[in-house]
């Protein structure tokens, strides 16, 4: 029974959901790696149905790579600091 509940594709595109909801609540790119590495695993349980340690060792490597890209993608260059100018809130 466990391991029918975790080859159920729409429950893995439903947990990328939540974890892309908890993102935005929680800025910072952590739970959308997550949440990208779960939504690709639920496409990818339309078409194949592996064991559940392939399954999440999948799971981890798509929410690991995930993570390097947007952390290269959105990093500052090397020796910057982010400043702020202007208060938002003034």
């Amino acid at each position: 029974m466990i391991d029918a509940l975790w080859s159920v594709w729409w429950l893995w595109l439903a947990a990328a959901l939540v974890l892309g909801v908890v993102e935005m609540l929680l800025p910072g790119f952590i739970f959308l790696g997550f949440a990208i590495g779960a939504a690709v695993t639920g496409l990818l349980l339309l078409v194949v149905t592996p064991s559940l340690p392939l399954l999440l060792l999948i799971f981890a490597a798509l929410s690991l790579a995930a993570w390097l890209l947007l952390r290269h993608r959105f990093s500052l260059p090397s020796g910057q600091v982010k400043t702020f100018k202007d208060d938002i809130n003034g």
